[in-house]
């Protein structure tokens, strides 16, 4: 009788250690298989910037086809900085040329003409290899000359006002301290490309310049203003001298706008 009780109390203990063996395994729920499905790395974020618009206020650059928007003025409006002629030219045929191009790119891959122009940019690695180059180069001149038209106006120039008045002077000491510095940077910028007055990530502004036409976006910046040094910019009237463009080039700035995209691109968050 006492083997037997023995022999039952072993057989209790193994029970009882299957039990609470058993009880230590993680139970499978629908939480723990997502996680394990999608790595962390892989997971997309709750906001991202394809969405954000930077060409016009209230609209991203429509690619669904790309079209070349209208001068806010005059060809000869901006004679205090630039000629009539190369406003045509520039405009008529360079900044078409962009368009004409992307949408050519574009012909083969219906599904891409459905996003903007600014959601093409932030994601290049993900277009197909074979136009990734075209849209770069002319999806990023059409952007890059869509917001160059806007912040110039026939009654532009002068000092800033308003809050990027206060910004540029508390970032770069002074207004002019800032006029130098952004001068420098497109005079500095060899070839083509293009000089920028940027807000980072960090809610900073920044001047930097870019190559040919690559836009500021696809650094992550945010585009504020920006002059265009390539040399059917200005060559008709400055020939080779940049550096006289870019001093001309402030009595036509329209600080108005750029007080708008200043304080648009505050509201800019990734």
């Amino acid at each position: 009788m006492f083997f037997l009780r023995q022999k039952i109390g072993y057989f209790l203990v193994v029970i009882m250690l299957f039990v609470v063996l058993g009880a230590c395994q993680p139970v499978p729920t629908e939480q723990s298989q997502s996680t394990t499905a999608t790595p962390v790395a892989a997971q997309t974020p709750a906001t991202t910037t394809s969405s954000i618009p930077v060409a016009y206020p209230d609209r991203a650059l429509s690619a669904s086809p790309a079209q070349l928007p209208k001068l806010p003025y005059d060809y000869n409006a901006l004679e205090k900085a630039i000629d009539a002629e190369t406003m045509k030219l520039h405009h008529d045929r360079h900044h078409a040329t962009y368009v004409d191009n992307l949408n050519d790119a574009l012909k083969k891959y219906p599904d891409l003409q459905k996003r903007s122009v600014e959601s093409l940019l932030r994601n290049m690695e993900g277009l197909p290899e074979d136009i990734r180059t075209t849209v770069r180069n002319n999806g990023g001149g059409h952007l890059n000359h869509t917001i160059f038209w806007q912040i110039m106006a026939p009654n532009g120039g002068g000092q800033p006002t308003g809050e990027i008045a206060t910004e540029i002077n508390k970032t770069f000491g002074s207004f002019e301290g800032f006029r130098k510095q952004f001068n420098e940077a497109g005079s500095d910028r060899f070839g083509s490309g293009w000089v920028w007055l940027v807000r980072n990530p960090q809610d900073q502004l920044q001047i930097t310049n870019t190559p040919n036409q690559d836009s500021p976006i696809m650094e992550g910046l945010y585009p504020i203003m920006g002059n265009d040094v390539w040399e059917h910019a200005y060559y008709l009237r400055y020939r080779n001298s940049r550096a006289d463009y870019l001093n001309n080039w402030w009595n036509v700035v329209n600080w108005t706008e750029v007080n708008r995209r200043a304080q648009a691109s505050l509201q800019q968050k990734t």
